[in-house]
């Protein structure tokens, strides 16, 4: 089962390292992690997407309440959870439907040159992995995805 956790931990070094042992000490995936600092504060809020049943993710919590620079753990509840992908397509392929599909993913052209555009879409993880599928008739260069990032409601 997909989980989503995150977690607001004083922004000092070492903290990711701490995180990142964490799950591989006990043998747990991290299937995406982002970690920014949250504005005009010492912490930063490190965003985790992991899997398993439910007694591993309660012992992922548990665990990371245990860690000192944890000051919050958000593992339940309402949130809103995003996730960004960029797609980088040649120029010499057909873009028939692409305005359509950007406009229904929260998608733009993010960047462009003489040989390739760059599309983006911003949603949650299931749309992005539609959408993802959607580009596939593009015959994408590079796809680059980023992990999720979530905020209680």
């Amino acid at each position: 089962m997909r989980r989503v956790i995150s977690a607001i931990v004083l922004n000092e070094h070492g903290v990711l390292s701490r995180i990142a042992g964490l799950f591989s000490g006990r043998g747990y995936n991290i299937d995406s992690l982002t970690v920014a600092p949250v504005p005009d504060s010492e912490f930063s809020r490190v965003s985790i997407v992991t899997s398993g049943d439910e007694r591993v993710f309660e012992q992922i919590v548990k665990q990371l309440h245990k860690l000192i620079p944890t000051y919050k753990v958000i593992d339940s509840g309402e949130y809103v959870e995003k996730e960004m992908v960029l797609v980088k397509i040649s120029l010499n392929e057909d873009f028939s439907g692409l305005d359509a599909i950007l406009k229904s993913y929260n998608g733009s052209v993010a960047n462009a040159n003489e040989n390739y555009i760059i599309v983006m879409a911003c949603d949650n993880a299931s749309r992005i992995d539609c959408f993802i599928k959607v580009m596939k008739k593009y015959n994408p260069i590079q796809i680059v995805r980023s992990g999720s990032v979530m905020m209680e409601v």
